[in-house]
């Protein structure tokens, strides 16, 4: 039995997400070819909550699935909790003599239960190992899979969108990756980001906003940067420029003698700071000869 999947979802964007035309394409080419759509991106540029927002937008439960360096494939199926049904048994419990009291359902499998569809975020794959990808190649191909314990065989009712996201910090599997749609989300240029912020921060003054991405932009320019600030970084420092009322003016001034205002919500290691102070170092020393 095929799982079914409504021919008529789409995803048009969201009133909280600025998702660029070429990202809306992504999303509806993953729902048309019934594919997991894999997406890349610098950190912080929106990944995991594009899944928040087409499960918003496609009026679907979202379930996730955060990655981790230890998880297992799986453990997105399910796990058989064999401490527990030893304990039980010690301690005489009756319900020992039905293993399904022990099996944990996971993410995939609450996913192929469900009576509605929904879009799974398979969030950070790439902090897993190299063989966590292949592993998940029949499940997600053919939407169902074997619980040996109790020998029966869990099919989707409906096809889940899954959304699965990487930061590129390894390789993925030749063979997973034909298996997926995929899309590379490009670092936002100032328009977008003016958009975004926006959709954050409707009341922000114009040159506040002007002198943010002034600054901003700059950073991230700065050569030899270990870690250019995200766009989530972005508004966090925002988010605490408006709540301090600072100026225009101020955060030029200060941006223009050493490291912006508040800079932390930008920079995350002391060697970038410590190279920003010897480029305006070098900018003053230029400008007295």
């Amino acid at each position: 039995m095929t799982p079914a999947q409504p021919t008529t979802a789409r995803f048009e964007g969201s009133d909280r997400y600025v998702a660029t035309d070429d990202l809306k394409l992504a999303v509806n080419a993953a729902l048309t070819l019934q594919r997991p759509l894999l997406v890349k991106g610098e950190p912080g540029t929106g990944k995991t909550m594009l899944a928040e927002e087409v499960a918003r937008a496609l009026g679907r439960p979202l379930l996730q699935w955060h990655i981790k360096s230890t998880t297992k494939a799986h453990q997105g199926l399910y796990e058989y909790d064999a401490v527990s049904r030893l304990r039980d048994s010690q301690l005489g419990d009756e319900k020992v003599r039905d293993i399904r009291n022990y099996i944990v359902r996971g993410v995939l499998w609450q996913a192929f239960a469900s009576p509605e569809p929904v879009v799974v975020l398979i969030d950070e794959i790439d902090k897993a190992d190299i063989e966590f990808p292949n592993d998940l190649l029949r499940e997600l191909d053919r939407m169902e899979f074997h619980v040996y314990e109790t020998r029966e065989t869990v099919r989707a009712v409906h096809r889940p969108l899954v959304i699965i996201t990487s930061n590129n910090e390894k390789d993925l599997p030749d063979a997973f990756l034909r298996r997926c749609f995929f899309h590379y989300i490009r670092f936002p240029d100032r328009d977008t980001l003016r958009e975004i912020v926006q959709v954050h921060f409707p009341e922000i003054k114009a040159e506040v906003l002007r002198a943010a991405l002034d600054n901003f932009m700059a950073l991230r320019d700065a050569p030899g940067l270990k870690k250019k600030p995200s766009t989530s970084e972005l508004l966090d420092w925002l988010h605490l420029l408006l709540a301090e009322d600072i100026d225009a003016a101020k955060i030029d001034a200060h941006a223009a003698t050493a490291v912006p205002i508040l800079a932390g919500a930008l920079l995350k290691n002391e060697q970038d700071v410590q190279l920003l102070e010897r480029l305006a170092a070098m900018t003053r020393a230029g400008q007295r000869r």
